[in-house]
Protein backbone atom coordinates (compact mmCIF):
# COMPACT_ATOMS: atom_id res chain seq x y z
CA UNK A 1 0.00 0.00 0.00
CA UNK A 2 1.32 3.42 -0.89
CA UNK A 3 2.32 5.64 2.06
CA UNK A 4 -0.07 8.46 1.16
CA UNK A 5 -3.03 6.05 1.02
CA UNK A 6 -2.06 4.56 4.36
CA UNK A 7 -1.76 8.02 5.95
CA UNK A 8 -5.10 9.09 4.46
CA UNK A 9 -6.87 5.98 5.77
CA UNK A 10 -5.35 6.40 9.23
CA UNK A 11 -6.39 10.07 9.23
CA UNK A 12 -9.96 9.23 8.19
CA UNK A 13 -10.15 6.45 10.79
CA UNK A 14 -8.83 8.76 13.50
CA UNK A 15 -11.25 11.53 12.55
CA UNK A 16 -14.20 9.11 12.55
CA UNK A 17 -13.24 7.76 15.99
CA UNK A 18 -12.95 11.32 17.30
CA UNK A 19 -16.28 12.34 15.75
CA UNK A 20 -17.97 9.23 17.12
CA UNK A 21 -16.57 9.85 20.58
CA UNK A 22 -17.68 13.47 20.57
CA UNK A 23 -21.16 12.62 19.33
CA UNK A 24 -21.52 9.90 21.97
CA UNK A 25 -20.57 12.36 24.69
CA UNK A 26 -22.84 15.10 23.42
CA UNK A 27 -26.19 13.35 23.65
CA UNK A 28 -29.05 15.01 25.47
CA UNK A 29 -30.39 13.47 28.64
CA UNK A 30 -33.88 14.88 28.13
CA UNK A 31 -34.11 16.99 31.23
CA UNK A 32 -32.24 14.77 33.67
CA UNK A 33 -28.69 14.89 34.90
CA UNK A 34 -26.60 17.88 33.94
CA UNK A 35 -29.36 19.21 31.65
CA UNK A 36 -32.07 19.21 34.32
CA UNK A 37 -33.84 22.42 35.20
CA UNK A 38 -34.65 23.32 38.80
CA UNK A 39 -38.25 22.23 38.18
CA UNK A 40 -37.12 18.87 36.77
CA UNK A 41 -34.85 18.30 39.74
CA UNK A 42 -37.66 19.15 42.18
CA UNK A 43 -39.95 16.65 40.45
CA UNK A 44 -37.23 14.01 40.53
CA UNK A 45 -36.59 14.70 44.23
CA UNK A 46 -40.27 14.21 45.11
CA UNK A 47 -40.47 11.06 42.98
CA UNK A 48 -37.30 9.63 44.53
CA UNK A 49 -38.42 10.34 48.10
CA UNK A 50 -41.87 8.86 47.46
CA UNK A 51 -40.38 5.75 45.90
CA UNK A 52 -37.87 5.16 48.69
CA UNK A 53 -40.50 5.95 51.32
CA UNK A 54 -42.82 3.38 49.79
CA UNK A 55 -40.21 0.64 49.57
CA UNK A 56 -38.85 1.22 53.09
CA UNK A 57 -42.18 2.23 54.68
CA UNK A 58 -40.69 5.43 56.09
CA UNK A 59 -42.39 7.55 58.74
CA UNK A 60 -42.58 11.36 58.50
CA UNK A 61 -39.32 11.94 60.42
CA UNK A 62 -37.46 9.50 58.19
CA UNK A 63 -38.91 11.15 55.06
CA UNK A 64 -37.68 14.50 56.36
CA UNK A 65 -34.19 13.07 56.90
CA UNK A 66 -34.24 11.55 53.42
CA UNK A 67 -35.21 14.98 52.08
CA UNK A 68 -32.18 16.42 53.86
CA UNK A 69 -29.99 13.80 52.15
CA UNK A 70 -31.48 14.76 48.77
CA UNK A 71 -30.98 18.48 49.44
CA UNK A 72 -27.38 17.93 50.52
CA UNK A 73 -26.59 15.90 47.41
CA UNK A 74 -28.30 18.53 45.23
CA UNK A 75 -26.20 21.28 46.82
CA UNK A 76 -23.06 19.23 46.12
CA UNK A 77 -24.16 18.69 42.53
CA UNK A 78 -24.91 22.38 42.06
CA UNK A 79 -21.36 23.18 43.14
CA UNK A 80 -19.91 20.69 40.69
CA UNK A 81 -21.89 22.09 37.75
CA UNK A 82 -21.76 25.81 38.33
CA UNK A 83 -24.22 27.84 36.27
CA UNK A 84 -22.45 29.88 33.65
CA UNK A 85 -19.48 27.51 33.59
CA UNK A 86 -20.15 24.90 30.95
CA UNK A 87 -17.84 21.87 31.34
CA UNK A 88 -17.67 21.61 27.58
CA UNK A 89 -16.51 25.21 27.24
CA UNK A 90 -13.84 24.62 29.86
CA UNK A 91 -12.62 21.56 27.97
CA UNK A 92 -12.58 23.56 24.74
CA UNK A 93 -10.30 26.14 26.35
CA UNK A 94 -7.96 23.36 27.46
CA UNK A 95 -7.62 21.98 23.94
CA UNK A 96 -7.69 25.32 22.09
CA UNK A 97 -3.93 25.58 21.72
CA UNK A 98 -1.33 23.33 20.16
CA UNK A 99 -0.88 21.57 23.51
CA UNK A 100 -3.35 20.45 26.14
CA UNK A 101 -3.53 22.99 28.99
CA UNK A 102 -2.41 20.70 31.80
CA UNK A 103 -2.24 23.43 34.42
CA UNK A 104 -5.86 24.49 33.75
CA UNK A 105 -6.98 20.85 33.88
CA UNK A 106 -5.16 20.33 37.18
CA UNK A 107 -6.66 23.54 38.58
CA UNK A 108 -10.14 22.34 37.60
CA UNK A 109 -9.58 18.94 39.22
CA UNK A 110 -8.23 20.60 42.37
CA UNK A 111 -11.25 22.93 42.55
CA UNK A 112 -13.71 20.04 42.23
CA UNK A 113 -11.80 17.84 44.69
CA UNK A 114 -11.68 20.68 47.23
CA UNK A 115 -15.41 21.20 46.83
CA UNK A 116 -16.10 17.50 47.43
CA UNK A 117 -13.75 17.45 50.41
CA UNK A 118 -15.34 20.55 51.97
CA UNK A 119 -18.91 19.32 51.47
CA UNK A 120 -18.32 15.68 52.41
CA UNK A 121 -18.84 16.11 56.19
CA UNK A 122 -22.33 17.50 55.53
CA UNK A 123 -23.12 14.69 53.13
CA UNK A 124 -21.83 12.02 55.49
CA UNK A 125 -23.80 13.51 58.39
CA UNK A 126 -27.03 13.65 56.35
CA UNK A 127 -26.70 10.06 55.15
CA UNK A 128 -25.69 8.84 58.62
CA UNK A 129 -28.62 10.64 60.28
CA UNK A 130 -31.03 9.09 57.79
CA UNK A 131 -29.58 5.59 58.05
CA UNK A 132 -29.38 5.71 61.84
CA UNK A 133 -33.07 6.72 61.99
CA UNK A 134 -34.10 3.53 60.18
CA UNK A 135 -35.37 0.52 62.07
CA UNK A 136 -33.28 -2.68 61.88
CA UNK A 137 -35.78 -4.12 59.38
CA UNK A 138 -35.49 -1.02 57.17
CA UNK A 139 -31.69 -1.10 57.44
CA UNK A 140 -31.75 -4.73 56.29
CA UNK A 141 -33.92 -3.75 53.32
CA UNK A 142 -31.32 -1.13 52.38
CA UNK A 143 -28.52 -3.71 52.63
CA UNK A 144 -30.55 -6.20 50.57
CA UNK A 145 -31.26 -3.53 47.97
CA UNK A 146 -27.55 -2.75 47.72
CA UNK A 147 -26.78 -6.45 47.22
CA UNK A 148 -29.40 -6.83 44.47
CA UNK A 149 -28.30 -3.87 42.44
CA UNK A 150 -25.64 -4.46 39.84
CA UNK A 151 -23.38 -1.53 39.38
CA UNK A 152 -23.73 1.47 37.21
CA UNK A 153 -26.62 1.01 34.83
CA UNK A 154 -27.77 -2.17 36.62
CA UNK A 155 -25.60 -4.38 34.42
CA UNK A 156 -23.50 -6.17 36.99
Amino acid sequence: MKPWIKKTLIGIFGASVLAGGLSACSHSRHGWGANASADDMAKFRVKMIDRVAGKLELNDDQKKRLGTVADTFQAQRAGMFEPGKAPRAELKTMIAGAKFDRSRAQTLVTEKATLVQNKSPEMIAAVADFYDSLTPVQQQKVRDFMEQRGGWGHRG
